[in-house]
């Protein structure tokens, strides 16, 4: 990824050696956040073009022990850990160049502001957006799908209108839904799956009408890993002037994203799910909707002009920004970006389907084990069931080994009925994962059951 310069900030590029980046010097100060890119000895398990390695030892939190072992962090469906160079970003921006964005005359404040538009470009890039005004800063996914819920949903759906929610989707996908149908007496119509854990393609077709105003579509799935075929799913859905709003919070950091080639309406993202820190994400809607949308929260940032006779709204993205943003999030998403993108994506989506299948295979080793969704599309999220052991005593005993996993519904509570369950335990693959580790898990597991 190549990002602006913005003044004072330099060392966007990939540096030709290792460094240590952030923000530094307190007149100038510098923001990087690259990958250190060396060529390293390839071990066991990594894909041409890439190596776990290189990851692995950007992320100081991976070289620490929980009860008394390595940890192997397989939770990343919750959050990913973050590189030292988000990190270094983070304690830099805060001593170096902390100021107030959009209103500020001083250096500083023009400098985080460039920094923070900057963020803004880059994330526009990544996503393959057609301009940085299309893209709404928001604390994560689940902001932005109600913020599309409230500003677009209650002008946009009617009495009699569907929105069509496949039964795979996250809570934050279902019920902002079902609480702007309630207010605007709109449909919210279930998308069965198939046994895989795919999408019932013939369902979704037959469901489709002159009715439905929204589908609304994760780009991979939580809970069990599917990757639906999105772009063939909008171009239907555009054949009824349907919108299509996509969930990326769990896509974007194991494979490319081309917003425009997939041709959503919306798309949003969390950026702590990509290596960034918590409470920062970002939303990304054709302008031409953008435009048409009011504001949902009010108040300074996000107006032009304010009198008590009179109040006008600044120009997008800016109006849908209300109050002091995550500035410090951008600058850590602006890091994360940089550092993930110094990898060959294509490399790393290679890497990432390879150990997947393998952890498949070796988690059919375990008896009695049963995966979930096993669709042929799918990322390296691995939710389980093991007989006779709660998905809490897994996960516990894992932890016992110091290995990460998560236990319960996973937020996805329609898609774990399908399958007659309440709760299964979830091993979630990234970039920094190995085969030994996986092979740890399965050690583990293997105990458990002789336990």
């Amino acid at each position: 990824m190549t990002t602006p310069d913005v003044a004072g900030f330099t060392g966007l590029t990939a540096p030709t050696t290792p460094t240590a980046p952030g923000l530094t010097g307190l007149g100038s100060p510098v923001l990087t956040g690259q990958a250190m890119a060396p060529a390293a000895p390839q071990p066991s398990g990594a894909c041409q073009g890439f190596s776990p390695e290189l990851a692995r030892r950007d992320v100081p939190i991976l070289h620490r022990t929980v009860n008394g072992h390595p940890l192997i962090w397989l939770d990343n469906g919750a959050t990913t850990q973050k590189p030292r160079q988000v990190i270094e970003t983070l304690a830099a921006f805060y001593a170096s160049a902390n100021s107030n964005i959009h209103r500020g005359a001083h250096t500083m404040a023009r400098e985080a502001t460039e920094l923070y538009e900057a963020g803004r470009a880059a994330v526009a890039e990544f996503l393959g957006a057609p301009s940085p005004e299309s893209i709404v800063f928001v604390r994560g996914t689940t902001e932005a799908i109600n913020l599309v819920a409230q500003s677009w949903g209650r002008a946009g759906l009617g009495p009699g209108d569907d929105i069509l929610v496949p039964v795979l989707e996250h809570h934050a996908n279902i019920v902002p839904w079902q609480r702007v149908a309630k207010e605007t007496r709109a449909r919210v119509v279930p998308v069965p799956l198939l046994p895989d854990g795919s999408i019932d393609q013939d369902a979704y077709a037959d469901l489709l009408s002159m009715r439905t105003r929204l589908v609304v579509l994760s780009h991979a799935s939580n809970v069990l890993g599917t990757v639906p075929p999105v772009r063939e799913m909008t171009a239907l859905a555009h054949r009824y002037q349907a919108k299509v709003l996509v969930d990326g919070a769990q896509a974007v950091a194991h494979f490319p994203v081309d917003v425009t080639d997939l041709d959503a309406d919306f798309y949003t993202f969390s950026g702590h799910k990509i290596y960034a820190p918590t409470g920062i994400g970002a939303l990304y809607a054709k302008p031409e909707i953008l435009r048409t949308m009011a504001p949902w929260q009010s108040g300074g940032n996000m107006i032009e002009s304010v009198s008590f006779d009179r109040t006008t709204y600044a120009p997008v993205p800016h109006r849908f920004e209300a109050g002091t943003g995550h500035i410090s999030g951008v600058a850590g998403l602006l890091s994360a970006l940089n550092w993930l993108t110094a990898f060959d994506r294509e490399a790393v989506a290679g890497y990432e389907t390879q150990l997947t299948a393998y952890a498949q295979e070796a988690l059919a080793k375990v008896p009695g084990l049963e995966l979930l969704g096993p669709a042929a599309e799918r990322i390296g999220v691995l939710t389980f069931t093991l007989p006779g052991h709660t998905p809490t005593e897994i996960a516990d005993w894992l932890d016992g080994d110091g290995i990460a996993v998560r236990a319960g519904h996973h937020c996805a509570q329609p898609a774990l009925a399908h399958y007659g369950l309440e709760s299964a335990a979830r091993a979630s693959l990234a970039l920094y994962n190995t085969r030994e580790e996986v092979d740890r898990l399965v050690a583990s597991l293997l105990e458990l059951r002789a336990a």
